[in-house]
């Protein structure tokens, strides 16, 4: 997960507690995060104040043509001769849902080329309709991106988004396109299995294991979404912690790909150096099995990444607290279970990443 990427779930997260936590410790603007008040008045106006859109482009061509970043809107700044431009306040953003749809209709037309990777998150909300927005800005693989207002392309540096020097910019010129690979996640199905069903293998001492398991199955595919050709596409798959002894995490069919010996729980493969996957074509990594027993002992943590020779790695996780877990397996345990509002609950709030 890129640092970007990072403050980003944080923010999502931990919502305005985040922002408190940038204030409290004087955080600084720095290589990957800005800070902006927001000129426009959602209540009043009808349209993206000239300012925030400039604001808006700036960051989108500096962090886009850099490695990515944030932009926090609602927070003041004050100088610090020492470290520079420091969260002060918070200032929120007035009629934010408002707000949050002036970004989106502008991201479009900030730069050229656009950059359709921008993400906003809506941070929290007030009685008053008032709140903060954070915008994920990724790496661009489309760079350089120039702004429609002033045709500047920037990059960032330090915490400042700077024009970006004659050399700077023919280096990126002179870059071959690449290629896009976009996580898919496919076939999702939940059911519940007797112990045979299972066919689990425990550690010796284990003696009585449960009657009833929960199996969620789905396959991890690869998109390439690019117009040029992809090569060594690949797919690592770690399982930090399964729940307890008696989960399991299977990786099944991927008998295509080469496999890298890793260490335990982990998953590393990657296709033949002969095969190539053309444009808006789709390759079959892996299906996934997770076997949860009603016994949950710790939390669940799989951390996997997929991309290609060239490419930007595609990131997903899922996390599930014990708690959580235990309240979740029990629910599929039910006679009454409804196994699509289960895997709707799974992937929608268990697992995150570049989806």
């Amino acid at each position: 997960m890129s640092r970007a990427e990072d403050i980003f779930q944080k923010l999502v997260y931990f919502g305005e507690e985040a922002i408190d936590e940038f204030i409290l410790t004087s955080q600084s603007e720095e290589l990957f995060l800005d800070f902006k008040q927001a000129d426009s008045l959602g209540k009043n106006g009808n349209s993206l104040h000239k300012d925030d859109r400039r604001n808006l482009a700036k960051c989108i061509s500096g962090f886009g043509n850099s490695e990515g970043g944030v932009v926090v809107w609602g927070v003041e700044c004050s100088r610090n001769i020492e470290i520079g431009d420091v969260a002060r306040a918070k200032v929120k953003v007035q009629n934010v849902h408002r707000f949050l749809s002036w970004l989106e209709n502008a991201i479009s037309g900030c730069t050229i080329p656009s950059h359709n990777k921008v993400r906003n998150h809506i941070i929290s909300v007030d009685e008053n309709g008032d709140g903060f927005v954070a915008t994920y800005i990724p790496k661009s693989e489309q760079a350089p991106l120039m702004t429609t207002v002033g045709n500047t392309f920037y990059i960032r540096s330090g915490s400042n988004n700077v024009p970006a020097p004659y050399s700077v910019l023919a280096g990126m010129f002179g870059r071959r396109p690449q290629a896009e690979i976009d996580l898919m996640i496919t076939d999702k199905h939940l059911e519940i299995l007797d112990n045979s069903e299972a066919d689990i293998l425990y550690p010796a001492s284990i003696d009585c294991p449960p009657d009833k398991y929960m199996k969620i199955g789905f396959t991890i595919r690869g998109h390439n979404e690019s117009n040029v050709i992809a090569r060594e596409l690949y797919l690592s798959c770690t399982t930090t912690s399964d729940g307890g002894d008696y989960n399991k995490v299977r990786f099944l069919n991927y008998n295509q790909m080469d496999t890298i010996a890793g260490i335990e729980g982990q998953l590393n493969i990657i296709t033949r150096p002969e095969l190539r996957v053309p444009p808006r074509s789709t390759v079959k990594f892996a299906n996934v099995e997770i076997i949860f027993s009603p016994y949950i002992e710790e939390d669940f943590l799989l951390d996997g990444v997929i991309g290609a020779d060239g490419t930007a790695p595609r990131n997903f996780r899922i996390y599930i607290p014990k708690n959580k877990l235990r309240s979740f397996v029990a629910r599929g345990m039910r006679e009454d279970a409804d196994a699509n509002i289960l895997l709707n609950e799974f992937f929608a709030e268990y697992m995150v990443g570049d989806l």
